[in-house]
């Protein structure tokens, strides 16, 4: 299975919440709704989940074995740094020109 797409959506810095995330596999199957979390261990990739009626939060869609949520991680984390970067590049910009 090869990840042919991931779109970053980023939602700001309050919070630990970084930007929402989906990812297109074979050109074929998207997964949405992964989140970019600044955790107390750095950034990390999180699932998408929803909250049960005891409260707990339970992943809807995750990887099985570790190496492929290795590849997801890196694949989605991969994506952030370029958005981020593109994003401060503008800001860069934009302030340059006024």
């Amino acid at each position: 299975m090869k990840i042919t797409d991931v779109r970053v959506k980023k939602v700001g810095t309050e919070g630990k919440l970084r930007a929402y995330v989906s990812v297109t596999f074979d050109d074929s199957f998207v997964v949405h709704n992964l989140k970019v979390i600044d955790g107390q261990s750095g950034i990390f990739v999180a699932m998408p989940s929803r909250k049960t009626t005891s409260g707990e939060f339970k992943d809807v869609a995750h990887p099985i074995n570790s190496s492929f949520r290795e590849v997801v991680q890196r694949a989605v984390l991969e994506a952030y740094d370029k958005e981020t970067e593109k994003i401060e590049s503008e800001k860069r910009s934009a302030h340059t020109e006024s």
